[in-house]
C-alpha cells in the first residue's frame, strides 16, 4: 500500500502561514492521553511537567473547552447543533478521542494521533517505526514483534501513550505532545521540523517525521519539508560544546510576516541551530529577514513565546522584564545600575540578518524596539504600538503569571486570542487597553445559540479554564501548531 492510498484520508491540504495573526484556518493538535495520567512526581521535572496533573479535570473540564471554540470557528459544521450530544455523559467522551468512530476527525482542527494511525496502515512504514522506537526505548525483541501485531488505532496510541490497553505500560509516555507548536513550524509554504533539547521528546521528532513525510496530507510539500542536521562529529563535542549542537523546538520560531522570521536562542534552541536555520532559509529564499534574540538560559523562558507573542499589527503581549524602562534600569541608582550590568547571563540580545546583506546585521537595544519595527516596517501600522504587559507589569504578578503563561496566546484572528482564566492582573491591563473578555463557557454557550458570530468578534481576549492546563507550562501558542493562516492584508 502507498502513502497515497492510505484509507479514510483526506487529499493534500494547504498549508501557508506568513503571520501570527492572519485568520486561522487549520492546525495541528493533540488531545490529552493517558499517558499524562501517568506522569509520576519523581518523573515530572526529567518529562518537562512542573507537576502532575488530573488526567480527567484536564480533558473534560479544560483541553475540551479549547476543542470547542477551535472548531466553531475552524469547523463549525462538525460542532455546530450537536452540543447536548456531544457532551452527554453516556457519550462517554467518544467525540473528543482519537482511537474512536465518533471521534469529529476534522482536517482543520488536525489531530496528531489519527495521522499517526493512518501511516500505521501501510505495514512497511509500521515496521520501521516499531523498530525505531524499540530501539530508542530499549524494547525487548518479544515487545518489539508483539507492537507489530497491533492495529494501527491501538499502535498508535500505544506510541504515545506508552500504555497497551490502558494497563500494561511499555515505556514512558509523551506528555509533551500536546504541545504541538514544538514539533515543527510552517513557514509561508515549508515545513521546518524541529530538532528537540531534551532526550523525553525524541520520539514526538520520530513520529512528527514520519507524520510529515509519509501522510498524503503533506504530500504535494515533501520538497519543502526542512530537516536541520547535525554539527560534524557532534557527537564528540563536550558538555561545554552544547551550543554547537543543534536543537530546535517551535517554541522559539515565530512567523511575523512573509518576509521576515524570528528565531530565538534559548535553553531549547542553540546558536547552531539558529546558524543552520538562517543559512537554509536563505538559501532556499523562503524569507528574507530572520531575527535572533538570545534569551537568559532560564526555566522561566524556555522559549521566546513564553516572553511575547501578537495579538494584532500594533498589540502585542510581552513580560515587562524585557521592556525599555527595565533595560534601563530608570528606577537603579548609578552604583546599583553598574553592578547590575555585569550580569551578562541576564541580557536579551537582538540581531536582524537580510539575505541581501547577511554580513552587516542590524541590532535592537530592547524587545519593544524589534517588535515596533515589526509593527511599522513589516505590518504597516502607522499609527501607537501598544503594548500589553504580563501581569499590568506590577511585581510580583508579572513574574507569577508569565510563569503560568499570560504572555503565551493563540491569536484565532486578529485581536481575538485565547489565554488562561488564571492570569487576573493580565486580564486588567487588556480590559484597560480597550478588550472585551469572555469566558470559553459562555462563548461556546452563545455561539451554540447563534448569539455570537465568530467573524464579527474583534478585540477580545477568550478566557479558557486552566487550572490543571497551566501546570504542564504551556499556553494555547504552544498547544497549536498552525498550518493555514489567511493572509494579512
Amino acid at each position: 500500500m502507498t502513502r497515497n492510498n492510505l484509507p479514510g484520508t483526506h487529499p493534500s491540504l494547504s498549508l501557508s502561514v506568513s503571520s501570527e495573526i492572519g485568520r486561522l484556518r487549520r492546525l495541528l493538535v493533540h488531545s490529552p492521553d493517558s499517558g499524562l495520567g501517568k506522569v509520576v512526581p519523581s518523573k515530572a521535572q526529567d518529562w518537562l511537567f512542573e507537576d502532575i496533573v488530573h488526567l480527567d479535570t484536564i480533558r473534560r473540564k479544560e483541553y475540551d473547552f479549547y476543542t470547542k471554540v477551535l472548531l466553531y470557528f475552524l469547523d463549525p459544521e462538525k460542532i455546530k447543533g450537536r452540543l447536548a450530544a456531544i457532551d452527554d455523559e453516556k457519550s462517554n467522551r467518544r467525540f473528543y478521542k482519537p482511537g474512536d468512530d465518533q471521534f469529529f476527525r476534522s482536517d482543520k482542527v488536525v489531530e496528531l494521533q489519527w495521522l499517526l494511525a493512518d501511516i500505521l496502515t501501510d505495514h512497511e512504514i509500521k515496521l520501521k517505526l516499531v523498530a525505531s522506537v524499540c530501539a530508542i526505548e530499549a524494547c525487548s525483541y518479544d515487545t518489539q514483534k508483539e507492537l507489530q501485531k497491533l492495529s494501527p488505532v491501538l499502535l498508535a496510541k500505544t506510541f504515545i501513550s506508552g500504555t497497551l490497553n490502558d494497563e500494561e505500560m511499555l515505556f514512558a509516555p509523551i506528555p509533551n505532545f500536546i504541545f504541538t507548536r514544538d514539533i515543527g513550524i510552517v513557514i509561508n509554504d515549508h515545513v521546518l521540523l524541529n530538532k528537540p533539547a531534551k532526550k523525553a521528546r525524541t520520539r514526538e521528532a520520530l513520529l512528527a517525521k514520519y507524520i510529515f513525510f509519509n501522510h498524503p496530507l503533506f504530500s504535494t510539500y515533501q520538497q519543502k519539508i526542512i530537516e536541520l542536521a547535525d554539527t560534524h562529529h557532534h557527537f564528540l563535542l563536550p558538555r561545554e560544546g552544547d551550543d554547537k549542537k543543534v536543537t530546535l523546538e517551535g517554541g522559539d520560531v515565530m512567523v511575523v510576516s512573509k518576509e521576515h522570521l524570528l528565531i530565538g536562542v534559548s535553553e531549547r534552541t542553540t546558536q547552531e541551530a539558529a546558524h543552520q536555520a538562517i543559512k537554509i532559509l536563505f538559501e532556499r529564499n523562503v524569507v528574507k529577514k530572520i531575527t535572533i534574540l538570545r534569551i537568559p538560559k532560564k526555566r522561566d523562558y524556555m522559549h521566546i513565546d513564553t516572553l511575547f507573542t501578537q495579538v494584532k499589527r500594533n498589540v502585542w503581549i510581552m513580560l515587562g522584564i524585557f521592556s525599555k524602562k527595565s533595560i534601563k534600569r530608570e528606577d537603579e541608582d548609578s552604583v546599583e545600575r553598574i553592578l547590575e550590568g555585569s550580569k551578562k547571563e541576564d541580557k536579551l540580545r537582538i540581531i536582524q540578518f537580510r539575505k541581501k546583506d547577511i554580513s552587516n546585521p542590524e541590532y535592537f537595544d530592547s524587545l519593544e524596539d524589534l517588535l515596533t519595527d515589526i509593527s511599522r516596517n513589516d505590518l504597516g501600522c502607522t499609527g501607537k504600538i501598544r503594548f500589553i504587559y504580563s501581569g499590568n507589569n506590577e511585581f510580583p504578578f508579572d513574574a507569577r503569571e508569565q510563569w503560568t503563561d499570560s504572555c503565551n496566546l493563540l491569536a484565532l484572528k486578529e485581536g481575538v486570542v485565547l489565554g488562561y482564566d488564571r492570569n487576573d492582573k493580565t486580564i486588567e491591563a487588556f480590559k484597560s487597553n480597550g478588550f472585551e473578555v469572555i469566558h470559553a463557557h459562555d462563548l461556546i454557550a452563545g455561539l451554540e445559540k447563534g448569539e455570537i458570530d465568530p467573524d464579527s468578534m474583534e478585540d477580545t481576549l477568550i478566557l479558557m479554564p486552566s487550572a490543571e492546563l497551566s501546570r504542564a507550562r504551556g499556553g494555547f501558542h504552544c498547544m497549536s501548531m498552525p498550518l493555514l493562516r489567511d493572509e494579512l492584508e
